[in-house]
Formats: C-alpha cells, sequence, structure tokens
C-alpha cells in the first residue's frame, strides 16, 4: 500500500542508481565478468581454431571479441560476441581436437631449462647440441628451433636487427620490439618464419619456427599457442590448471569384491555426482594429494572382478589398460591398452610417456610379466599461455608399493582373484556443475 498523496503537494524525488540488465551488457562486460582462467581458456580456443591471432594473457581486448564474433560468423550463428553454453562447448571441443592431431605437448629444452609448446606429431624428430635442440618433421616441412648462446650487453633492439640480417635474404613483414622480448615474422627462401627472443643477463635465448607456405593453414594457429607458451627463463610457481570439464571421463581399478575402486583425484574432484559405467554411483572415501590417488565405494554390486595387486616393478616400460573418453571413440566403452615407457620423476613416482588417451587417467599400468606395476595417471592439459615454470610430466605412474599403502591406510583389504586387467577396470564419470 501506499500513502495516498496530499492535493496541491509535491512528490517526494528519490534517487535511483540505473541497473543495467545482464542482456544489455557489451560483449566486453561479459568477458570482463569472467574469471582470469576462463578467459585464457576462450583465448586459447580461439586461437587453435584460426579466428585469434593476438597474445593469449587473459586480458579482455576488441580483438577477442571481434574473435568470438567471427567464429560464430562461421558456424551459423548470430554474432553476439558472447558464446552461449553450446558454443562454447562445441568450441573447446573443436580446439581440442586440434591440439590431439599435432601432438601438442608442454616441453622443457634440456640444455636450458626453457619451457615450449611442441606440436610432437607436425616435428617428432628431435637433435639436441650445448647451443640447444632442434624440432623437426621427417621431410623439414616444419622446424622449431631453440637457440642459446652468450651475449655482452644484449638489448632486444640489438638482438631482433641481428636476426632481421641472419640468415641473408629474410623478409620481415612483422616486428615488435618490447624490453623483454622480440618479435619477427615474414619470407625466409620459400618458407615462412616466426621468431621470438629475450635474454637475462648474458644469456640470449630465441625460438625460431619455419614452415612451408603450403601448411599455413595448420601451423599458423600452432604458432600462436607455441609464442604464448615459449617461456625462455621460467621461475616461481606453475600458473593453475585451466578448468575441469563439466563431465569428465577416467579409468577405475576395482581393487575388492566388496566394491572398492581406485582412481584418478583429479578426476573425481568436485563432482557433484561420480558415476561407475555399468554399476550406477559411487562415493568417494579418501584423497591422497600427494600422488593423486581416490579410493571410490559402490555398494550392492555383482560381479567385480578385483585385480591382483602383488606386482613388482617395473623397470622401462608397461602396458597401460584403460577406456578412452567416449568422445574418442565414437560413444563405445571399449577396454584398450597403450605403451608406454618410464623414467624416474621424483616422488616415487615415473614419468610415462607418449600420455595415454585422454580418459585412460586412472587405468592400472602392467609390467612385462603381465603383474601390476602402478597406476597411471594423466595430468591437466596446460592451456597455451604464459608459461612460467617447467612443466610436471603429462603422465604418470603411481607406483604398486603406494597403491598398497594407500589402500592399507583406508582400510581396504586388496582381495584380488583377477590377473585379467581388462576384466578389472571400470568407467568412472564425474559431473560437476
Amino acid at each position: 500500500m501506499t500513502a495516498p498523496q496530499v492535493p496541491g503537494a509535491r512528490p517526494k524525488a528519490v534517487q535511483t542508481a540505473p541497473i543495467k540488465p545482464p542482456a544489455l551488457q557489451t560483449p566486453s562486460e561479459t568477458a570482463d565478468a569472467m574469471a582470469q582462467a576462463e578467459r585464457l581458456a576462450l583465448q586459447s580456443d580461439l586461437a587453435w581454431v584460426g579466428e585469434y591471432n593476438g597474445a593469449i594473457t587473459g586480458d579482455v581486448s576488441s580483438r577477442m571479441v571481434d574473435a568470438i564474433k567471427e567464429y560464430q560468423k562461421a558456424k551459423g550463428g548470430k554474432p553476439t560476441g558472447v558464446l552461449n553454453p553450446q558454443e562454447r562447448a562445441a568450441l573447446a571441443e573443436t580446439a581440442r581436437r586440434k591440439q590431439d592431431n599435432v601432438g601438442w605437448k608442454i616441453v622443457t629444452e634440456m640444455t636450458s631449462g626453457a619451457r615450449l609448446g611442441i606440436p610432437g606429431k607436425l616435428v617428432p624428430q628431435q637433435t639436441t647440441d650445448a647451443n640447444g635442440s632442434k624440432w623437426s618433421s621427417p621431410t623439414g616441412t616444419v622446424q622449431v628451433q631453440l637457440s642459446r648462446r652468450k651475449e655482452a650487453n644484449p638489448t632486444t633492439a640489438k638482438l631482433a636487427e641481428a636476426e632481421k640480417k641472419e640468415p641473408a635474404g629474410r623478409k620481415v613483414d612483422y616486428t615488435v620490439v618490447k624490453p623483454d622480448f622480440f618479435v619477427l615474422s615474414g619470407l625466409q627462401g620459400l618458407k615462412k618464419f616466426y621468431v621470438r627472443g629475450t635474454f637475462k643477463g648474458d644469456e640470449v635465448r630465441i625460438m625460431t619456427i619455419l614452415y612451408d607456405q603450403a601448411t599455413e593453414n595448420t601451423v599458423e594457429p600452432v604458432v600462436i599457442a607455441m609464442s604464448s607458451a615459449f617461456n625462455a627463463f621460467p621461475t616461481g610457481p606453475q600458473a593453475g590448471p585451466p578448468p575441469r570439464k563439466t563431465v569428465e571421463y577416467g579409468t577405475g581399478i576395482v581393487v575388492s569384491d566388496d566394491g572398492a575402486i581406485l582412481a584418478d583425484r583429479l578426476v573425481t574432484d568436485s563432482c557433484l555426482a561420480i558415476t561407475i559405467g555399468g554399476f550406477g554411483n559411487a562415493d568417494r572415501l579418501a584423497e591422497d594429494k600427494e600422488h593423486d590417488l581416490a579410493l571410490l565405494h559402490i555398494y550392492g554390486a555383482r560381479g567385480l572382478k578385483p585385480l591382483i595387486l602383488t606386482g613388482g616393478a617395473a623397470k622401462t616400460s608397461v602396458d597401460v589398460v584403460g577406456i578412452a573418453d567416449p568422445q574418442s571413440q565414437g560413444g563405445a566403452a571399449v577396454v584398450s591398452s597403450v605403451k608406454g615407457a618410464l623414467a624416474p620423476v621424483g616422488s616415487g613416482d615415473a614419468a610415462l610417456s607418449p600420455p595415454p588417451a585422454v580418459g585412460f587417467s586412472g587405468g592400472p599400468a602392467i609390467d612385462g610379466d603381465g603383474k601390476f606395476a602402478g597406476l597411471a595417471l594423466l595430468k591437466p592439459a596446460v592451456i597455451a599461455g604464459p608459461a612460467t615454470a617447467a612443466p610436471a610430466s603429462q603422465a604418470v605412474m603411481v607406483p604398486a608399493e603406494t597403491v598398497r599403502d594407500f589402500l592399507k591406510a583406508n582400510g581396504v583389504t586388496a582381495n584380488g582373484t583377477s590377473t585379467d586387467a581388462k576384466a578389472s577396470v571400470v568407467r568412472v564419470i564425474c559431473v560437476r556443475k
């Protein structure tokens, strides 16, 4: 109810602040409201699909908004500059496929400790000497080189001028010189080139990418990602991984006949629900943050075949058994295995190379004698963004002894009866907000 107006009285003025409804927000304002990690991931995905060619920093810019609009137009949508959930999911999946197609990985150059993003499938051949490393395709159509040298009193301006002249005949069509780095690009003979360099003290480090013009559509999005991922002098803590997926798939190992399942802690983090394919919902009872182990439990399940965990220690290689992400195998839930080589990385774990497919994380690693050697874990992918530290291995194997200690500490009696790892693995599905 409102008080009646007194005749002849002037209504009392009320000060109000205009409220801008979300529908009237500009695309830049919408992007600015995102978390930094979301903007980084968005810029990275736009770069991978060939729509964004700027620095991947997470900063809002008209270039990023224009890239979103171009992506929407290319997909037949309305160019609003703001992606709806379906468009964002489609963009992320397309970018992921393109990364997989070129074998994108973050590596540490052996002689310098510099951090680079390398398209491993495009440049599988690597050579290293005291002056750096070179990655190349079998026919030399794509080449990546990290060179290092000592130079008295370097500046980015002097370094850029020197790179313009060496090798002779370079035609530079793009130059950026900042106090802490420089970038050049153009033509070198019949190839396109991209150079990014910097220095610290008297140590100079320069990344050079050469590629045939015929490969331009494939390589140029990778060049943008490589430029943003390049960190010549890694220091400080590594930036956090991108946000986890809304629905994430992993592999679990049945370790007891009453429903205990061993899984990847990160795959099962922050889940609204955890489902075991074919068996129903599971509870997460315990975790080991140091080794990224998780203990799950399903109730009332029958026909479980717990794996025998009394294995030894694998020396050089294992077979990893798992179930790939259904998007990678047409929705199927086929159990398969892949081979991997091992190398010590500290904390008792071992680096696993090459990393198994997405979905395999949490799967058992089986040694040459057919015995359980440990748990294979995939590490969250690093987006193509500014790098601040040498990366951890992209896949590791937690040894069998560590796994057994974790289960014992949580009161699980591993009463395995199965020697067939393929019969003892299950699909783990995490659903988040």
